[in-house]
């Protein structure tokens, strides 16, 4: 198929315009070779500057990611910064992952600040994402920017900006930065000429700050000391993790820490997985097989910017078994709450949690046992900062304990804002740490949480609908959806629908409508009479629909616990039958 006419006008603007010789050679390379396909999807579109900030494939193009596009991006954030910030010295931080390119993106990133009469401060090398929202903080940085693409696979790289609170930018602030980088159409807009007096190289200094941070999250030394030789297998997944998280450990007293070897060297390659995503078993693999050769107590895992930690447990079998988000973020929940109260710190007045929409309700279940306060939030952790935000304004005295999602972020404490797997990692380990003191493992503990609370098991499947028609499908589904609930689910009857975007909360039964006290988003959820959630939810950067399932029943013996999941997940497939999405 032919290239477009506004394609072939890309590729001659890019061709022609002050962009490098190696740029231009390898665009010619593909028109050699013929490659239409490759340049149409090289220069079909620009790529999308979202609310959260940039992400996709590396290489040249108007579609991808590389430093013309991040250069952009980071002209429209400087124009911003400028508006809001008039006659202030501005100031921001930077920092990046162990990606390809990733330092020479936040190089660049650097250099066009700096261009623009910006103070920056730049990490000496990579470091972990919930460290740059400490920088900023802990600098009095006005925004900051991490370069990383989480735990996409090697081919993506990534753009995330923070305001001055160390959190993401949220409203007004995104959608005002969305139009100034959108007002910017040439690179010849972009100021790359670096003015070097501007940028300032940070390192150990700033990284012993956030360790000390870390360390005071600490709730009972007493047991690692008791503990301190727990066998630890941790892998950071040739990412960031290795810079921060072995050093927290030791702070924290931990002296039994095994790195996995083949993993500990940050590669953007990621030679050893599929993908760096510490949701998958086939990453996790290598930690789980030396795990059982050392006889270890717990396995963790970072992905390459060391914002989401995943574990792996021996269960009353002694076979080693991963712990899913959800139940990662309970398992914190339930310790660090349970263990203020015992240290005699926990305040029924002042103290909460938060948690996301489509995590585990055991989370609020847990707040609601200790007579606490949980907040729920939009999927983000730029929601959760801005509960901490607003309750911050109040100057009341709140405290923030703990808060998480179910795809395997967490955050302790306030003085990072996004989600954090060093203080997470140092807080599981306590937790198994504390366990073993009192003679069981942390797979027992969770038994032992679901018996309290009753067993939850949650699921997602993701439909993936592509091109124009994809999105249409999609919508067309929600609108369905919205339209004719269904009446029952898995056997219980629906009794109430959440529509977040429409921002009211419906009873089915009796037709009462209660309002949400949350942003719009595009989201349904289904609530039954046996207290199961079914969340429906469109992707906002990828063709996708996400379906969220949460089932919950009592669970009176803990032998019972494989067998009580399994069924679960025999209803979670009757419901997926019955809302026809297989």
């Amino acid at each position: 198929m032919p290239l477009s006419s506004d394609i072939q006008q890309k590729i001659s603007t890019w061709l022609s315009g002050n962009y490098d010789d190696d740029t231009k050679a390898e665009i010619r390379r593909l028109q050699a070779a013929g490659d239409d396909e490759a340049l149409s999807d090289a220069f079909y579109r620009d790529l999308e500057f979202g609310t959260g900030g940039l992400r996709g494939v590396m290489g040249v193009g108007s579609n991808r990611m590389n430093r013309y596009t991040l250069g952009m991006a980071t002209q429209g954030l400087c124009n911003y910064l400028l508006q809001q910030f008039p006659g202030e010295e501005i100031k921001v931080a930077i920092a990046h992952d162990s990606r390809l390119n990733s330092r020479t993106f936040a190089e660049t990133a650097a250099g066009i600040f700096s261009a623009n009469g910006i103070t920056v401060y730049l990490f000496e090398a990579l470091r972990p994402t919930p460290e740059l929202s400490f920088a900023i903080r802990h600098l009095g940085c006005h925004s900051g920017c991490v370069v990383t693409a989480s735990h996409n696979p090697k081919e993506y790289n990534g753009y995330k900006v923070y305001w001055n609170d160390g959190a993401q930018v949220v409203a007004p602030h995104d959608k005002n930065i969305i139009r100034e980088v959108n007002a910017i159409h040439s690179v010849d807009e972009v100021k790359f000429a670096a003015d070097s007096s501007r940028i300032h190289i940070i390192g150990e200094a700033l990284d012993n700050a956030y360790l000390g941070e870390v360390a005071k999250l600490s709730i009972n030394p007493d047991a690692i000391k008791r503990q301190h030789d727990l066998k630890i297998v941790y892998t950071p997944l040739h990412g960031t993790g290795i810079t921060m998280v072995p050093k927290a450990l030791q702070r924290f007293g931990f002296d039994n820490i095994h790195i996995v070897q083949e993993q500990a060297t940050p590669d953007g390659n990621f030679p050893t997985v599929k993908s760096p995503n510490p949701e998958e078993k086939v990453a996790m693999q290598m930690a789980l097989d030396q795990a059982k050769q050392l006889d270890a107590d717990i396995v963790i895992a970072t992905d390459p910017d060391a914002d989401r930690v995943g574990i792996g447990v021996k269960n009353t079998q002694g076979e080693w078994v991963l712990v899913n988000g959800n139940q990662t973020a309970a398992l914190l929940t339930h310790y660090l709450v349970s263990a203020r109260q015992q240290a005699g710190k926990l305040d029924k007045e002042k103290d909460y949690i938060v948690y996301t929409i489509v995590t585990s309700d055991v989370l609020g279940d847990v707040a609601k046992h200790y007579g606490i306060r949980s907040y729920q939030t939009l999927t983000g952790f730029k929601y959760i900062a801005g509960i901490i935000r607003d309750l911050e304004a109040k100057n009341e005295g709140h405290y923030y304990i703990g808060g998480g999602e179910e795809s395997y972020g967490f955050m302790i404490g306030d003085f990072v804002r996004d989600k954090d797997a060093v203080s997470a990692c140092c807080l599981i380990a306590e937790m198994a740490a504390v366990a073993k003191d009192q003679g069981r493992t942390l797979y027992e503990e969770m038994v032992q949480m679901y018996r309290t609370y009753g067993l939850y098991k949650e699921d997602l499947i993701s439909l993936t609908k592509k091109g124009q028609r994809g999105a249409e499908e999609i919508q067309e589904m929600m609108a369905q959806l919205r339209q004719n609930p269904p009446a029952s689910l898995g056997g219980s009857p629906v009794v109430q629908l959440l529509d977040y975007q429409q921002q009211v909360a419906r009873d089915l039964r009796t037709g009462q409508e209660q309002p949400i006290e949350l942003e719009r988003s595009n989201v349904l959820q289904f609530l039954t009479e046996d207290g199961s959630k079914v969340s429906a939810r469109p992707s906002g950067t990828e063709p996708k629909i996400k379906f969220y399932f949460s089932l919950k029943q009592p669970l009176g013996n803990g032998a019972d616990f494989e067998q009580a999941q399994q069924q679960l997940d025999g209803r979670i497939q009757q419901i997926i039958q019955e809302m026809q999405l297989q």
